[in-house]
């Protein structure tokens, strides 16, 4: 057996099921570690004939030496005749939803809750998380037991929700901030998707001995379902040519513009940085996003769009706000201020994501292209192509990008399906060639 270190806990590896690694030093002092690759200290020992197990923490809020130091003070209790399993029991027979949830923030905080590509979930997750758990599950079932929890008490939260007995405004910290909680299928969908994922923490620190939430019936969130259509686009384009005209809409219209036309998740236009925009190359260089860093090819109408934004540049942010150094605020609220009592009422940002997907799928593109437009992982562009964008991708960008130009500018296309097309695939392929040929001539080879 091992000694228990800073090194070996570093570098154990996790099995198909969990296992433990009991140190060579301290009898009963151990390191869990799990199938999902976290690891957690414990001591064993015997009470009354039986073997107890106790969780002293996960490494992480817990170093090697820390565990170390407690596992000696609870074996030291043990040879006193303290049950330290058995208190823990009792305590968690107790533990609230809410008690849970606190803990669970404070992991969160901590960088200990994992979120995907098993790294610590983004500050913009992290928020959105705790406004769910604060907005909708403790007020609703914060009360309970955990252990007394049901499947029952899980749909009944979720049908709350749905029928907007959460709904409220709130204010924040920010000055004259607020937030608004909304009912509905899809408010109701992800709050029960956080619970599951609540109670899975739960789980493996071994509060709860399933997972309740797991199975639950979930509506369909209609919102991902949505997509624009073609007349849809026009009357989108003629919405935000209107408010353009207003000065203090101006910069949201852009924004709006640059989502439907790039296919980009909302935060990644606004939060997006002059030195993520690489011009020559016709791409986006994402640092962060839900993927990780990500290349995204851009089409032409963004490309000139950015070039035009570059020469009033006012700090490091494309879309700037009120004070230059920081980046644009208030979408929601400009979001409404477009399209409330209008024909679109029922979009989101997101809905342009996915039309963008859809049109693209339309104009005859296969999905890796579409997820290397989109940054989805199965398509992402990695460092390999840091330097120059496989032109085929720049291509599907413009296609795209202008198509969706003309239908916001009133155009209207009798065949979006460009590979079945074949005088149009001809008349393209004749334009590249004559091209490139000009641009040989000019060189002179």
């Amino acid at each position: 057996m091992p000694k228990i270190t800073k090194r070996l806990v570093e570098s154990v590896k996790s099995q198909k099921k969990d296992y433990v690694v009991w140190d060579s030093d301290m009898s009963g002092f151990g390191l869990r570690v799990f199938a999902s690759g976290k690891r957690s200290y414990v001591i064993q020992y015997r009470r009354d004939g039986r073997s107890r197990r106790y969780t002293i923490g996960l490494h992480g809020i817990w170093t090697a030496e820390t565990a170390r130091r407690e596992a000696k003070v609870q074996l030291g209790r043990v040879a006193q005749g303290d049950d330290p399993a058995e208190e823990r029991h009792d305590d968690r027979q107790a533990m609230t939803v809410q008690q849970l949830c606190e803990r669970y923030i404070e992991d969160l905080h901590a960088g200990l809750i994992l979120g995907k590509r098993g790294q610590p979930k983004r500050p913009t997750t992290v928020t959105t998380d705790i406004g769910r758990i604060n907005g909708h599950i403790i007020p609703l079932i914060g009360k309970k037991r955990v252990r007394d929890l049901t499947k029952a008490d899980v749909t009944k939260m979720m049908n709350d929700i749905i029928l907007g007995k959460t709904r409220a405004t709130r204010k924040t910290q920010k000055l004259r901030g607020k937030t608004i909680l909304r009912g509905g299928q899809g408010t109701a969908t992800r709050a029960v998707g956080l619970l599951g994922g609540i109670l899975t923490y739960a789980s493996e620190a071994g509060i709860v001995d399933k997972n309740v939430a797991h199975g639950i019936k979930k509506p369909k969130d209609r919102v991902r379902d949505r997509r624009l259509t073609h007349s849809e686009y026009q009357l989108m384009g003629e919405i935000l040519d209107k408010a353009e005209r207003d000065e203090n809409l101006a910069t949201m219209v852009s924004i709006v513009r640059q989502i439907a036309l790039t296919g980009c998740r909302r935060s990644e236009i606004i939060e997006l940085r002059w030195s993520d925009v690489d011009l020559p190359n016709s791409c986006l260089r994402l640092s962060e996003t839900k993927e990780g860093a990500s290349t995204r090819p851009i089409g032409l109408a963004v490309v000139e769009f950015l070039e035009t934004q570059s020469l009033r540049k006012e700090g490091p942010f494309v879309f700037p706000g009120v004070r230059g150094n920081n980046a644009f605020g208030n979408f929601p609220k400009r979001w409404r201020q477009l399209f409330e009592n209008t024909e679109l009422s029922d979009i989101t940002a997101h809905v342009l994501r996915h039309s963008f997907a859809s049109i693209a799928h339309e104009l005859g593109f296969s999905e890796i292209t579409i997820a290397a437009l989109l940054g989805h992982s199965k398509g992402s562009v990695t460092s390999k192509y840091v330097h120059t964008l496989d032109s085929s991708l720049v291509m599907a960008a413009d296609t795209v990008a202008g198509y969706i130009s003309g239908l916001l500018t009133g155009n209207q296309f009798k065949q979006p399906a460009y590979a079945f097309d074949r005088s149009a695939r001809k008349r393209s392929l004749d334009q590249f060639l004559d091209g490139v040929a000009t641009a040989r001539d000019e060189l002179g080879t």
